[in-house]
């Protein structure tokens, strides 16, 4: 017989959640130590200061602007933001919540700045890593970490190049990538923010592509690296993009060398959820996928290396609208111009990585 017991310990130097594994073996228990450590993944839907940044078309949230950003506005929705990044991962981690997670839709390092030091990050001593990029509506992408469970060592913002001329002036979004350990292990994490279903799947499919490159280029200076995608990718799990661009498989054994496993494929198409509903229907945009090294011993529950273990949609009844036209679907800061004190038109999303501490 088999008992697990989720527990977690304190140390003078950082925190470890512990899996306990007991397993009867020849009338005697031997135990096992596993650390356990939670990446997520939240879509941050427009967290704007009040100020204006030269040369970004920021308008819409100054006070003058159509959505009347004002200080009270802003310092709600810090709180909101807060709330839920510090909540991710403990569902399975509580008291300690996630290590790594990657944001998008968030203006400059001031807002970061301030995201941080929030009550119940600055607890944990949440630090970020941001890379001022070239939207031109000012948006960018960003990732939150706990020093004390990842180490970064190299950080950089890869641009997303433009293949015609007629594009070369609508400048947007790069793939903030960031290199470190975790668990004393190598760990790369690339977070996207693609372009908008306002442009056709051509421009996602692009990325897709481009992202690859990135991945095979990492992997080809060192072939140990495990690496990680995530982000709003605007496009299912199922769509070019992802599947034929990208390379994310529906299946562990479909992979092929340098390929990613997807398992949100399954989330959206048996299951029917969703991170972001739209006209009745869910997507599931906000994506995390995982290189061959992170799910190698996934089979034969192999943990001598950091292996994905589990992975969920994030949830909470404060996340989700209880009543009215949108009843069951994700709360907003603002909907149709009315102030909601909400959070995000995205839910987040988390996986668990696993390994034997020896």
């Amino acid at each position: 017989m088999s008992i697990d017991i989720y527990s977690v310990i304190m140390t003078k130097r950082h925190f470890l959640s512990l899996l306990f594994l007991f397993a009867w073996m020849g009338g005697l228990w031997a135990q096992k130590q596993y650390g356990l450590y939670c990446v997520g993944f939240y879509n941050l839907e427009n967290l704007f200061d009040t100020t204006h940044d030269e040369g970004k078309n920021d308008y819409e949230f100054l006070p003058s602007g159509s959505y009347a950003w004002d200080e009270n506005k802003y310092s709600n929705k810090l709180k909101n933001m807060s709330r839920v990044l510090a909540d991710m991962g403990t569902d399975k981690l509580p008291g300690v919540g996630a290590a790594v997670i990657g944001v998008s839709e968030v203006e400059n390092s001031h807002v970061m700045d301030d995201l941080v030091a929030q009550p119940a990050m600055r607890e944990r001593g949440m630090k970020y890593i941001h890379i001022e990029g070239p939207d031109r509506r000012g948006v960018d992408c960003a990732l939150v970490y706990n020093p004390k469970l990842f180490t970064p060592t190299k950080s950089f913002l890869q641009p997303y190049v433009y293949d015609k001329p007629e594009d070369s002036k609508r400048a947007t979004r790069g793939f903030l990538t960031v290199q470190g350990t975790m668990a004393g292990d190598p760990l790369t994490v690339i977070v996207c923010h693609w372009p908008s279903r306002g442009a056709t799947g051509y421009y996602r499919e692009l990325a897709g592509r481009q992202v690859r490159a990135l991945t095979d280029s990492i992997l080809a200076a060192d072939s140990r690296q495990n690496i990680i995608v995530m982000g709003d990718m605007n496009d299912d799990p199922d769509n070019l993009s992802m599947t034929k661009e990208l390379g994310a498989r529906r299946k562990v054994k479909d992979m092929q060398q340098g390929d990613f496993y997807n398992p949100w494929w399954d989330i959206l198409r048996k299951r029917g959820q969703g991170t972001l509903s739209y006209q009745g229907a869910w997507n599931l945009f906000d994506q995390i996928v995982f290189s061959q090294g992170l799910v190698k011993g996934m089979k034969d529950k192999n943990y001598d290396s950091l292996t994905l273990y589990a992975y969920h949609i994030f949830t909470r009844d404060y996340l989700i609208n209880q009543d009215g036209r949108y009843k069951g679907t994700p709360k907003r800061t603002t909907s149709r111009g009315a102030w909601l004190n909400g959070f995000s038109d995205h839910l987040p999303t988390v996986s668990y990585l696993i390994k034997e501490i020896k």
